[in-house]
């Protein structure tokens, strides 16, 4: 896996947005679509509550939050609580990405690939 400023790599697939990486490890885009309404209060689109439901229906051991290059991607206090329950590790994305080789448990995450 590789990551630089606006992309990710994930098993030789290059993406240039953010992405969820499921359970199964399938990955799809990240719909901000759901958190658009709070960008005027972060001057950037936030991780918000809504767009973590997939969580409760996967039940990953853990979730990974990629911040961005630079760590700057925010997080709403609604979705820190519920990334609480699952014991998210939020870090900046390239740092996230050294976790993956070595994770045995079940994993969930949410890569934000700017900022």
């Amino acid at each position: 896996m590789k990551t630089g400023y606006g992309w990710i790599e994930i098993d030789a697939v290059r993406y240039d947005h953010d992405v969820i990486v499921h359970l199964d490890r399938s990955v799809e885009k990240r719909s901000k679509k759901k958190s658009r309404k709070y960008r005027r209060f972060f001057n950037h689109t936030p991780l918000t509550d809504s767009e973590l439901d997939f969580l409760e229906k996967e039940k990953p051991d853990i979730v990974y939050i990629g911040t961005g290059q630079f760590g700057d991607l925010p997080i709403t206090s609604e979705a820190l609580l519920i990334l609480a329950k699952f014991g998210a590790i939020i870090r900046p994305t390239p740092e996230i990405m050294n976790f993956f080789s070595s994770e045995y448990r079940t994993f969930a995450a949410i890569l934000h690939v700017k900022c």
